[in-house]
């Protein structure tokens, strides 16, 4: 019996799939919401991400995107800390703040902040907060991706967690969340 044929799948042979569309796409995609944050040089920086996520458990190190075209991109571009914030539902307009054109220290004045171990600003009512030390930064396209190794952390219990889908916040009590 002959194997199937599997495709070339050079550059040539396939088309780009169109940025819109893709996009559109991705709205489909529901995810968790979070605020990163570092400090440096006398001075806070911080970017909602909703392109977080695990990638292991050993050493523990989360998956962070960053648009290199953001505000907050050229505080973290060279960062060696910083804290992934998971957001509840009383978040959202923290959120929207540190997704948009706000300035940096407005964006913090939202919300009660605590220095963590790594410098980096804590949101003292995150569901959860990663602290963590850059080990490895990757230019991918217009981004740079960030893998980070937990150096400390901790969780709540007492809050709805937020998404992000279809391009509007959404609220999922974590009575669902957790079964």
């Amino acid at each position: 019996m002959v194997p199937p044929r599997t495709p070339s799948l050079t550059a040539s042979a396939l088309e780009p799939v169109d940025s819109s569309a893709f996009r559109d796409a991705m709205s489909r995609l529901a995810s968790a919401v979070h605020v990163v944050t570092t400090a440096g040089e006398g001075a806070r920086a911080g970017f909602t991400a909703s392109a977080v996520c695990s990638v292991t458990d050993a050493p523990p190190t989360l998956l962070v995107c960053i648009n290199r075209g953001a505000s907050a991109y050229e505080a973290f571009s060279d960062a060696q800390g910083l804290c992934v914030n998971v957001l509840g539902a009383t978040h959202r307009e923290v959120s929207k703040a540190f997704g948009g054109r706000t300035a940096m220290e407005e964006r913090f004045a939202l919300a009660d902040w605590v220095s963590g171990a790594t410098g980096a600003p804590v949101l003292s009512d995150a569901l959860a907060h990663f602290e963590c030390r850059v080990s490895q930064r990757v230019p991918v396209g217009t981004h740079d991706v960030l893998f980070c190794e937990v150096v400390s952390m901790s969780t709540r219990d007492e809050s709805q967690c937020l998404l992000y889908f279809d391009r509007r916040y959404h609220e999922l009590p974590l009575a669902v969340a957790n079964g």
